[in-house]
């Protein structure tokens, strides 16, 4: 009999080995990506401290009252724009870039982008 993998878990095992090498200071913390089905979440953490400096997502009233007509990778870039938006009042310049597990296309990509057209250096 053939036993499907769960591709959460797989992720999971990416993030883990990941995590292990990757960790966000007050200088430069980590950009952290979480990609459900049908939403996508990023935060700016500072590892060090255990503080979140900002998060974006398409569940907030700002963004989701711009993302009615816009594709998925659209709303996802426009959450990385906000990020970096919020990053830049906090004072946050420069991040590490988490994926959380997740291949480096697609959404997860487009969020990047965004936060990289915004003004974040990576």
């Amino acid at each position: 009999m053939i036993s499907k993998t769960d591709k959460n878990i797989e992720r999971l095992k990416r993030h883990k080995r990941v995590r292990a090498k990757v960790s966000g200071t007050a200088a430069k913390p980590r950009l952290c990506v979480y990609r459900s089905l049908n939403h996508i979440y990023a935060q700016i953490i500072d590892d060090v401290a255990g503080k979140t400096l900002c998060a974006a997502s398409t569940m907030e009233k700002e963004v989701k009252a711009q993302i009615a007509e816009l594709t998925k990778t659209e709303q996802a870039k426009l959450v990385g724009k906000t990020v970096a938006e919020k990053a830049a009042k906090v004072g946050v310049t420069e991040v590490v870039f988490d994926r959380g597990g997740y291949l480096y296309t697609g959404r997860v990509q487009a969020v990047a982008d965004g936060a990289r057209e915004a003004g974040l250096k990576f």
